[in-house]
């Protein structure tokens, strides 16, 4: 209100260039997922799942994004993404580990680990060590060589990589994902790929953007993660999915913002504001 020609605050609140504050954000930082190993190849690790919830803002901030790449197949490990201010520091998410090419032990370690390949070992996920944690381990192979040649699944936010399991049947099954509702809708996230085999059938992705595993003797047919959920790519061919940061901001604290750089996809109700962030760029609180 407005008394004597001065605008009258409630007790505890200031404004600093028309924002409330304080005010609270939340964020949700997944990166990018793992590729696909090949050659009887596993499946990649899902990038790692973070969020942050009452992040309190008392002055102006930009806040610095940076949205992690998907792994390239054959053993690529996905990028990390980040938000960061100089007031809140930076938070972090893993990029998922790459899956391991058949017939060794080369799964990459991240958010989630990379499934191992035909004869090789799992990755560890929750690299480096968060709490809670940021994602599982990758599956291990437990029935090296044919005539099936199954590879493991990577690791998800929500449940670690199947082994091959034996021979007579398909790739291991992805880690599934976990669910965030920061962006306004429940969403999964960071799915691990599913690994490789020679099995006529696919082994399935983890749930959150996980890709299937290739399947038949050609080397090929994983699919890639799905971009911006930070899924894991698939055995024999699958790259990984890109990484994404969501802000979550009070209406009246967005309404006057200082300005936004890298195009993020802008949704509101009747509370909330949400910045999706799928390329790298910045927010201004005001």
């Amino acid at each position: 209100m407005t008394m004597f020609g001065y605008n009258v605050l409630g007790f505890g609140g200031h404004t600093a260039g028309g924002t409330a504050y304080p005010f609270n954000a939340d964020f949700l930082v997944v990166g990018g997922g793992g590729g696909g190993g090949v050659a009887n190849g596993g499946g990649g690790g899902a990038g790692g799942f973070r969020q942050s919830t009452g992040i309190t803002f008392s002055a102006k901030q930009t806040i610095t994004i940076t949205v992690g790449a998907g792994g390239s197949y054959s053993n690529g490990n996905g990028v990390a993404s980040s938000y960061s201010s100089p007031a809140i520091g930076t938070f972090t998410s893993a990029g998922g580990g790459g899956g391991g090419n058949g017939n060794t032990s080369n799964a990459g370690s991240g958010g989630s680990g990379g499934g191992g390949g035909n004869g090789g070992s799992g990755s560890a996920g929750n690299t480096p060590s968060v709490s809670p944690s940021q994602g599982n381990s990758g599956g291990s192979s437990t029935s090296p060589g044919g005539p099936y040649y199954g590879a493991s699944g990577g690791g998800g936010a929500g449940s670690a990589g199947s082994g091959n399991g034996s021979n007579s049947n398909t790739g291991g099954a992805g880690g599934n994902g976990s669910s965030s509702s920061i962006g306004g809708n429940a969403v999964t996230y960071a799915g691990g790929g599913g690994g490789s085999s020679h099995n006529p059938s696919a082994s399935s992705g983890g749930s959150g953007g996980g890709g299937n595993g290739g399947f038949g003797a050609t080397y090929s047919g994983g699919q890639n993660g799905t971009a911006n959920l930070g899924g894991g790519g698939g055995g024999n061919g699958g790259s990984g999915g890109a990484g994404v940061v969501i802000i979550k901001i009070p209406n009246a604290a967005y309404a006057t913002n200082g300005g936004i750089t890298g195009s993020p996809t802008i949704t509101s109700d009747a509370s909330y504001t949400y910045l999706k962030f799928t390329g790298s760029g910045t927010y201004n609180t005001g």
